[in-house]
């Protein structure tokens, strides 16, 4: 029997999504890939080289044949804290290049509809590795995402994406789902979230050391995080595909389609 084959971001923010394939009930069923870029696991999907894969949404444009699991994502009702825009001491309004972190390409366009749609200007656009220093010594303002966002110096201005677009549209947003190409999905990815989520403790345990906050920081951090779907959310990913096809970001803005729909 073929074992099913998951892909997913090795990024904190994810852990809860993945512990039971790891530590918990799903541990040995099924074979998991971890890697740092969400990008990544896109990639893999894309390839075929996995059977499910906890993708950026922008991939689901992208990804032909693809369908979403439905109401398990890593999203933010009002703020995530680990997508940022950072500057060294500057307002969005001033800010004239901004470098850009490629290894999220849903990140990448939110960002450019943030300046396009709601600031209504566009500054320079570039992409490097993600390092604030080497960015900000390139650039006015920095995408940073994932755990190296939780690292940055206090003393930089931080603005939170997720915030951003809460103020704007009212709506949550949703940042990556899990994605497969398969008409039917056997695995409980709601059932996993629960388990995870019901051992934060480890998992903080597991990250502190390498993110550098407080045990209370971390946690709070964990617990801010959206990983089911509500309305708002649902609504705010919708709204995100419209716009990122409004601005030529994605070719095609087909409607979100479940597995077992």
């Amino acid at each position: 029997m073929h074992t099913k084959k998951l892909s997913a971001s090795s990024y904190s923010n994810t852990a809860p999504l993945v512990w039971s394939f790891i530590y918990g009930q799903n541990k040995g069923k099924y074979e998991l890939i971890l890697d740092t870029a969400p990008s990544r696991s896109a990639q893999l999907l894309s390839q075929n080289k996995v059977d499910v894969a906890l993708v950026p949404v922008i991939a689901y444009q992208e990804i032909k044949d693809v369908k979403l699991i439905p109401d398990v994502c890593v999203g933010a009702k009002k703020t995530i804290g680990s997508v940022v825009l950072v500057t060294k001491d500057m307002d969005l309004t001033e800010v004239k290049k901004v470098s850009l972190d490629a290894s999220s390409k849903t990140s990448v366009a939110l960002t450019k509809i943030v300046f396009r749609e709601f600031l209504g200007f566009e500054p320079k656009w570039e992409k490097l590795e993600p390092n604030p220093d080497a960015m900000l010594s390139s650039a006015d303002c920095a995408l940073i995402i994932g755990d190296p966002a939780l690292k940055l110096p206090r003393n930089l201005k931080k603005f939170d994406l997720a915030e951003l677009w809460h103020k704007f549209t009212g709506h949550g947003f949703i940042f990556a789902m899990w994605m497969t190409r398969l008409a039917k999905c056997e695995i409980d990815f709601k059932s996993a979230r629960d388990e995870g989520l019901l051992h934060l403790d480890q998992i903080v345990a597991n990250y502190k050391e390498d993110i550098g906050l407080s045990t209370d920081e971390f946690m709070q951090y964990l617990k801010n995080i959206a990983y089911s779907v509500d309305d708002s959310m649902y609504d705010g990913l919708k709204l995100y595909f419209k716009l990122a096809k409004n601005h030529r970001l994605i070719d095609q803005n087909k409607p979100p389609v479940f597995v077992g729909t």
